[in-house]
């Protein structure tokens, strides 16, 4: 059964015709020990069909062990996001980006296609600048309507630099690493496993924070 409905998938259509490059979806899965990898592989493969520039390429997480090292993949269900050149921009996705979480979807999809972060030039540059290695993980759930907006702050950082890794979690399906975070509320941001920012940050506090971390 499908789980975008018709006037969603006319509106996705809509949205998707500006779309100037391709974009790939690698999709990590495994059959057993995954609830909700069936409903996301579905949710992928329904919007990557809406697209000619939208592709999918799907992956066992246990079989194929170099795929998911190469784009350092680390539980399931979980998606990593490229652009033609099958870059690896660090832009992850772990758990159904559902509810509010598949505007993110949507943008990141948008973003990669134009090729453009649409960060500020200053911000841009800042970003670059960063020294030293940088994993955001950012801790969502369906009904959050903040969470898209840390999530998309995340990505663009994540697009910018080579040394940026920035991952949607959904908190509910990975309730382990929520305790081990103290994810109390979402969003919430981890920074490089020990520091932490509470909700939906302006751009700038969130790279003065990262300057700060560095």
């Amino acid at each position: 059964m499908p789980l975008l409905q018709d006037k969603d998938r006319e509106a996705i259509i809509e949205r998707l015709r500006v779309m100037t490059g391709e974009v790939k979806f690698i999709f990590f899965t495994q059959e057993m020990e995954c609830q909700m990898c069936a409903d996301t592989h579905l949710l992928l493969e329904e919007v990557s069909n809406l697209s000619d520039k939208l592709s999918m390429e799907v992956f066992d997480f246990v079989i194929d062990k170099e795929k998911a090292e190469k784009y350092n993949i680390d539980k399931v269900p979980a998606l990593a996001m490229t652009d033609g050149s099958e870059k690896d921009y660090g832009i992850h996705y772990y758990g159904i980006p559902s509810g509010y979480e598949f505007v993110s979807l949507l943008e990141d999809i948008l973003m990669l296609s134009s090729g453009d972060s649409g960060l500020a030039q200053d911000v841009k540059e800042a970003v670059k600048q960063l020294s030293g290695n940088v994993h955001m993980q950012v801790f969502v759930t369906p009904t959050c309507p903040y969470c898209p907006g840390a999530v998309r702050i995340a990505h663009q950082f994540a697009m910018e630099s080579d040394h940026i890794t920035a991952d949607m979690v959904e908190a509910q399906e990975f309730p382990h690493l929520a305790v081990k975070y103290n994810v109390r509320g979402v969003p919430r941001t981890v920074i490089n496993e020990d520091h932490g920012l509470e909700g939906m940050l302006p751009v700038d506090q969130v790279l003065s924070e990262l300057q700060r971390i560095l």
